[in-house]
């Protein structure tokens, strides 16, 4: 956009939103017809110049996530609002409320493990630039060499490393491998044995969790035998950095564990900071399962994900 055109835009905005002028009043100032002053407010909008947001006053976040915290014993844990409990559309607030807390919490000297997905691809595309020093950004776990689903592995670890003139280092290995002496062979190498002992002691942690679907990459990318698909469908509600647990957290098939690539579940709970971000629907049992697990000590999800959260482990609690 020239220099001219975003005078025009910027001006139109002002006079709309801040000053309360009508579209007619703003075109006699501006010497413009009033479809014009139209199409300068929806490019305000469609640039960022412009943001709308809507505050419900029934809808008490901060309260949510106090109570979400206390219930499952968190650092910290962020709701947004959506309009809508659909998957596509939860995945770009949380993705941006993540970014967010990401900016926010983010220092010099800090190393920073991330995985991969949809979620996260949204995070990355929210996050603001933020000048740090000496920061590194690591691959925690292994990626997938097809899929009909893109994972933005390779995308995700760039974005985070141009926003905090990071330093990015990837894993490029398979999520899963056939078999175990393979995966020995592979953490010999000395380049992928330093990525690795990396996303150990990275003292912030990001990721979300995965769904043991038909649809999911890593059932897609057919790194699982039948008999390997069929625990996996009976006993997991969900998987983080590729590895599969059930509704208490506990990590099934351990065969399936020992061949997976990457941090281990139990190292993302010593995380000074662990930060899951997840929600939706689909995606309940899995938050709820990692959330036992103590995987995480940071939650961003949405408000009718949180509220599904504190009601199954109030009806928990009821039973015992």
């Amino acid at each position: 956009m020239d220099k001219d055109k975003l005078v025009k835009v910027v001006e139109a905005a002002r006079l709309y939103y801040q000053l309360d002028n009508s579209q007619q009043e703003i075109a006699k100032k501006l010497s413009v017809s009033r479809p014009t002053v139209s199409r300068l407010l929806k490019q305000a909008k469609a640039e960022g110049i412009v943001e709308i947001t809507i505050h419900d006053p029934s809808q008490d976040v901060n309260k949510l996530a106090l109570e979400l915290a206390d219930t499952f014993g968190l650092l910290d844990a962020r709701v947004t609002i959506v309009p809508q409990f659909e998957d596509r559309i939860v995945k770009k607030q949380i993705g941006k409320v993540a970014a967010d807390y990401l900016n926010s919490t983010l220092q010099d000297n800090d190393l920073i493990g991330v995985s991969w997905g949809t979620t996260l691809n949204e995070v990355g595309k929210n996050l603001r630039h933020k000048l740090l020093k000496n920061v590194s950004v690591v691959q925690l776990n292994g990626g997938i060499s097809y899929s009909e689903t893109n994972t933005y592995a390779y995308e995700i670890i760039q974005m985070l490393g141009r926003a905090f003139h990071a330093t990015s280092h990837f894993l490029p290995v398979p999520a899963i491998v056939d078999h175990l002496l393979v995966k020995q062979t592979l953490e010999e190498d000395r380049h992928i044995r330093k990525v690795l002992d990396m996303g150990r002691n990275a003292n912030i942690a990001l990721f979300s969790v995965g769904i043991p679907t038909n649809d999911s990459v890593i059932v897609q990318a057919e790194y699982v035998s039948e008999q390997e698909l069929d625990t996996i469908h009976s006993k997991s509600v969900g998987e983080i950095c590729s590895r599969f647990f059930d509704e208490r957290g506990k990590v099934i098939h351990k065969e399936l564990n020992a061949r997976t690539i990457g941090i281990d579940l139990e190292e993302l709970s010593r995380k000074e900071k662990s930060i899951l971000a997840a929600g939706g629907p689909k995606k309940i049992e899995a938050i709820y399962g990692a959330l036992q697990g103590g995987y995480a000590n940071i939650l961003v999800t949405d408000q009718y994900t949180a509220r599904a959260l504190l009601e199954k482990k109030k009806q928990e609690r009821e039973k015992e």
